[in-house]
């Protein structure tokens, strides 16, 4: 009994703490069985690979390169390529590790909502985690920690400083410290620095102290910023990895097209799943954020929605909305707060049980159901990276000169599986294709130029690159031709 009634009120027992474990085994199992039986194991991203390819270097001859020898800063995120590099120290990669990374970090994520609640809804004393198994359960979210990608890692990072500062934190320092570690998971955690000055000019009650939490905050986030800053120089010669450029440049086109299209496919994506019954829990919040002043809370909102614009300006939702997977945490995180003070509370009086249960009920059956529509998608998505891009790969590997220079868009699997000179036409290991990156006569005397031998492509991504040239190699994946697209295909760009 002593040491129940000294129990801080958002502490989480043991108890839930295994049940949140229990629940993130239990969906990490499922995605993984469902993918080995829809064709195979495996990551469901190319870019997934590109991490591998740097951590296997890492690891195994200690440099920071895609390809041996060529150091490059072609990684988004040095942070967890050096985390994966962990695995091949241990002979556990490319798989048991990852997987174990992303499980762990989806554990913390619930963990991390499971406590805020507690600790911001006061009437929110459950015998059953049901916000960690919310989070454990949301299918982006599982979708993101299988992936072999950062994303979770940069979702829990952020997440934790914001919800830092809805607790009303003055650990200014600390929140430094986390804007600064996650610009080493993703370059757009500088934005967190936005969240964190808002906080202290509005909560802060004088100018000496507004300063002073000013200076703390820097001192953290320099110390991490610049050494990020001083390697990315070093090694790429810009401040920001290649991927922040390229990107920018590829994507060009979507920034055209009309801002409502742009929003109508975010919300899309965002949506779909147990979030769009949180959405009237999301409005309340927002509301009740402003009536109380609640400076945190109104920082994290701000963030979520400046955040989210920021990528539907600059890069299309795709994937699943794989851009926007770090804002959906907090995202959800406002609808749970929502709902847990609404389920505490009597609201509609005495029929207030009815839209209790319609509420519950309806998150309950979105979030189960998708557990299944979920891994579906996963296995699917890691079926066409396994049947196109590791397949292409290995045959390349097999078949092609060992002096062959082959051209390529997606290079994941091909950095990790073939040792060949690689053009990257994405412009993450070559740089200098990135001010012509989607200009296909210039790519076409640039490929003449470098002594291409072998093209790689997708027909559509290519309209007419490909034209008149000898197909050496067709994935023929039926999972492809199944979802109506046209199988990966190596070109010679060299007539024999």
């Amino acid at each position: 009994m002593a040491s129940m009634s000294s129990r801080s009120p958002s502490e989480i027992s043991q108890r839930d703490l295994l049940i949140i474990a229990a629940a993130v085994l239990l969906i990490a199992a499922v995605y993984l069985i469902v993918s080995r039986f829809t064709y195979a194991v495996g990551f469901p991203l190319d870019d997934s690979w590109i991490h591998q390819t740097y951590a296997r270097n890492l690891a195994l001859n200690g440099e920071w390169a895609f390809r041996t020898g060529l150091p490059s800063a072609g990684s988004t995120s040095p942070l967890w390529s050096a985390l994966l590099a962990i695995g091949f120290l241990l002979k556990l990669a490319p798989y048991i590790w990852t997987y174990f990374l992303g499980i762990l970090t989806l554990f913390a994520l619930a963990v991390l909502c499971e406590w805020a609640v507690r600790g911001i809804i006061n009437s929110y004393r459950p015998n059953f985690p049901w916000v960690g198994i919310f989070i454990a359960f949301e299918w982006h979210l599982v979708w993101a920690g299988m992936s072999g990608m950062e994303t979770l890692l940069h979702g829990l990072i952020v997440t934790a400083a914001l919800v830092l500062l809805m607790t009303n934190t003055h650990r200014y320092l600390t929140l430094g410290l986390l804007a600064g570690l996650s610009v080493w998971v993703r370059p757009d955690g500088l934005t967190l620095l936005g969240p964190i000055l808002m906080v202290i000019f509005l909560a802060e009650k004088d100018l000496r102290s507004r300063l002073t939490s000013v200076v703390q905050c820097f001192i953290g986030f320099g110390a991490l910023f610049g050494l990020y800053l001083l390697f990315n120089l070093t090694i790429g010669g810009t401040p920001m990895p290649n991927t922040f450029y390229a990107k920018q440049a590829e994507y060009a086109a979507w920034q055209l097209m009309p801002i409502t299209e742009r929003l109508g496919q975010m919300s899309l994506q965002l949506l779909v799943g147990p979030s769009l019954v949180l959405i009237p829990g999301i409005v309340s919040w927002l509301v009740k954020s402003i009536k109380g002043r609640m400076w945190g809370s109104l920082a994290a909102i701000i963030w979520c929605a400046g955040y989210l614009g920021l990528y539907i300006s600059r890069l299309p939702v795709y994937q699943h909305g794989r851009y926007i997977m770090p804002a959906m945490p907090i995202f959800f995180l406002f609808g749970l707060l929502a709902f847990a003070e609404f389920d505490g509370g009597k609201t509609f009086a005495r029929y207030h049980w009815v839209v209790q249960t319609l509420w519950r009920g309806s998150v309950a059956m979105l979030t189960f159901g998708f557990i299944v529509l979920g891994a579906r998608s996963y296995a699917q998505d890691v079926a066409v990276i396994e049947s196109e891009m590791v397949v292409t790969a290995k045959w390349i590997a097999q078949n092609a000169p060992p002096d062959a220079v082959i051209a390529a868009h997606d290079i994941g699997a091909l950095g990790y599986y073939d040792d060949h000179k690689l053009i990257d036409l994405a412009g993450l290991i070559s740089p200098e294709v990135i001010p012509f990156i989607r200009d296909e006569p210039r790519i076409a005397s640039f490929l003449n130029e470098s002594g291409a031998d072998y093209l790689i492509a997708f027909p559509d991504f290519y309209p007419t690159l490909p034209i008149g040239l000898i197909e050496a190699f067709s994935s023929n994946s039926r999972i492809t031709q199944t979802l109506g697209e046209r199988n990966m295909i190596v070109y010679l760009w060299k007539s024999p």
